[in-house]
């Protein structure tokens, strides 16, 4: 018997009509819809006519429920698992059942689609060639690690953050990369209030001292710059010249 196919589908961060026509479609023909909530999820669905059977898949519950999924696609059915926003695996549950579907030899696909962080990281004005994702920062066990560790990074660096911790991370990033350093905020993405404040950490975490952060937020950070007097080495030469390809 052949095997089923296992679907991970971004949704819009924002605007629904960011969605794809074949995430549609994908999500129309499925035997399952994976949902991180149900709820936010039927909205969804229900504003493309899409009516599929929806089953909750989250963080408390995703660990019990990987092997059911996997037997069903094990036995030909087709599952598409999406999140409230974005892209499955990326900050969201996702991972575990994408990894033991890949064990099995179980076909993953995942469309290309909506996610916050890439244009959160072109609007900033910085550095976009080369960066690194780090999600949520640990609230409080291995945060200070994890600051002084990103403190040498020399690629734009890209944060999740929920807006009652944007003053405190922009506090502790000032106090561990130096309030000079040049970093961006983008609020509500696609949304019809976005809004993208842009400065120095020192500048920005001024801006939202004064002004109550709200939505959601992506917070981009530049990189340690480098020595002056320093010759920079393209340790990426081998690969072309970086201004093209796909992204």
């Amino acid at each position: 018997m052949k095997t089923g196919i296992l679907y991970i589908v971004p949704t819009p961060v924002g605007n629904l009509e960011d969605m794809t026509f074949r995430a549609v479609e994908v999500l129309k023909a499925a035997d399952l819809i994976l949902a991180e909530d149900t709820r936010t999820s039927g909205i969804l669905l229900a504003h493309f006519g899409i009516k599929g059977k929806l089953q909750s898949h989250h963080k408390f519950n995703e660990h019990e429920a990987v092997a059911m999924i996997r037997e069903r696609l094990l036995r030909g059915e087709t599952i598409a698992l999406v999140s409230d926003a974005g892209t499955p695996g990326i900050s969201d549950p996702g991972f575990l059942l994408a990894r033991s579907c890949a064990e099995a030899g179980i076909e993953v696909q995942t469309l290309p689609g909506a996610t916050a962080c890439i244009p959160a990281i072109v609007s900033s004005g910085l550095p976009c060639d080369r960066f690194c994702f780090e999600g949520f920062l640990p609230l409080k066990k291995g945060r200070k690690t994890r600051l002084e560790a990103l403190s040498v990074e020399d690629r734009t660096m890209t944060f999740y953050e929920s807006p009652r911790r944007l003053v405190a991370t922009l506090e502790d990033l000032a106090a561990v990369f130096g309030d000079e350093r040049p970093c961006s905020v983008a609020r509500e993405i696609s949304k019809l209030h976005e809004t993208h404040v842009r400065g120095s950490i020192g500048e920005v975490l001024a801006h939202f001292r004064a002004e109550e952060p709200r939505g959601e937020i992506v917070l981009v950070v530049g990189g340690k710059p480098e020595e002056k007097g320093k010759v920079h080495r393209n340790k990426y030469k081998d690969y072309g010249d970086g201004e093209t390809g796909e992204a």
